[in-house]
C-alpha cells in the first residue's frame, strides 16, 4: 500500500468521527429543547410529569418538616418538664441527720413519687440532756452527736462546773469513758464541722450510791407495772373469748335464756295482779255505800 492511500483513509476516518459527534450533539440539544420548550407536542405529558414530581417533592418536604417539628416539640416538651422536688422529714430534731429528696413530677415509669437521693439535714444545735450509751456501777460511756463517717467532725468535750468556767478535756473522739466519782458530774460535747458547732449535748453522771438507790427502787415499780399489764391482758383475752363463744353458740344461749325470761315475765304479771287485788281490798266499806247513794240520787233526778 502506498503512503498516500494510508493518509486518505486516516482523513476519512477523522471526518466520519467529527460527523458522528456533531450528530450526537444535535440530537441531545433537540431532546433538551423538547423538554424545556412548552410548545412541543409532548407539552402536556411533560407538564404532568413535572407537576407530579413537584407534588412528590412538596409532599416529601412537608412530611420532613412535620417530622422535624414533632421532634422539636418533643425536645422542647422534654426540656420544659418541671421537676418538682420535695424533702422528707429529717431523722433528728437536733444535731445532724438524714432526709430523703423526693421527686413528685418527672419520675420514670409514670410513678407519682420517686426518691432521688438521700442527703444530710440539720436540726437545732442544742440537743439538751442526753442518755449514756452504756453504764455500770463503775463507769459510763458517753457518745457525742455525729453521723458516719465519724472522723469527718471535730469533737470538744467539756467538764461543766457550777458558776465556773468549763474545763476542756483532752479527749477529741466521739466516745468518752468516764469513771464515777463521789459527786455527780456534768459533761458537754460539741460537734464541729468546718469549725462550726452543729450539735451540742450534755450528760449527767451520777455517783455509785445514787445508781444503787435507783436500781433498788426500780424493780418494785417495774413489778407493779408488769402485774397490772398482765392482769389487763388476761381480762381482755377472757372477754374476747366469751364474746366469740356467745357468737358461735348463739342458738344455745338463746334457748337457755328464753325460759328464764318467760318465768320472770310471768312472775312480774302475777305480782302486778296481786297488787291490784290488794289495792281493791284496801278500799273502806264506808266508801262503797256512799258511792251507791250518789248513784241513786242521780237516778232519781
Amino acid at each position: 500500500m502506498r503512503p498516500g492511500g494510508a493518509g486518505c483513509s486516516a482523513g476519512l476516518l477523522l471526518a466520519v468521527g467529527w460527523l458522528l459527534l456533531a450528530g450526537l450533539q444535535g440530537v441531545c440539544r433537540a431532546n433538551f429543547t423538547a423538554v424545556q420548550d412548552p410548545g412541543l407536542g409532548r407539552e402536556g405529558e411533560g407538564e404532568g410529569e413535572g407537576e407530579g414530581d413537584e407534588e412528590g417533592d412538596s409532599d416529601g418536604d412537608e412530611e420532613s418538616e412535620d417530622d422535624a417539628e414533632a421532634e422539636a416539640d418533643a425536645d422542647v416538651s422534654n426540656k420544659t418538664i418541671v421537676k418538682e422536688v420535695e424533702f422528707g422529714m429529717c431523722t433528728v430534731t437536733c444535731g445532724i441527720g438524714m432526709r430523703e429528696v423526693i421527686l413528685t413530677n418527672g419520675c420514670p415509669g409514670g410513678e407519682s413519687k420517686c426518691i432521688v437521693r438521700v442527703e444530710e439535714c440539720r436540726g437545732a444545735v442544742d440537743c439538751g440532756w442526753g442518755k449514756p450509751i452504756s453504764e455500770s456501777l463503775e463507769s459510763v460511756s458517753l457518745g457525742c452527736v455525729h453521723i458516719s463517717p465519724a472522723n469527718r467532725f471535730k469533737y470538744v468535750w467539756k467538764l461543766l462546773r457550777p458558776n465556773q468556767q468549763a474545763i476542756v478535756l483532752p479527749n477529741d473522739s466521739a466516745i468518752l469513758e468516764v469513771h464515777r466519782e463521789t459527786r455527780p458530774l456534768a459533761f458537754q460535747c460539741d460537734t464541729l464541722d468546718n469549725n462550726e458547732i452543729v450539735a451540742s449535748i450534755k450528760f449527767t453522771i451520777y455517783t455509785t450510791t445514787e445508781m444503787q438507790m435507783k436500781r433498788s427502787l426500780r424493780p418494785d415499780t417495774d413489778a407493779v407495772l408488769v402485774f397490772v399489764l398482765t392482769i389487763g391482758v388476761i381480762m381482755c383475752i377472757f372477754v374476747i373469748f366469751v364474746l366469740i363463744f356467745i357468737i358461735i353458740n348463739w342458738a344455745a344461749v338463746k334457748s337457755f335464756w328464753g325460759p328464764k325470761a318467760s318465768t320472770t315475765e310471768v312472775q312480774s304479771e302475777l305480782s302486778s295482779v296481786r297488787y291490784k287485788d290488794s289495792t281493791s281490798l284496801d278500799q273502806s266499806p264506808a266508801e262503797i255505800p256512799a258511792h251507791e247513794e250518789d248513784v241513786l240520787s242521780e237516778w232519781n233526778e
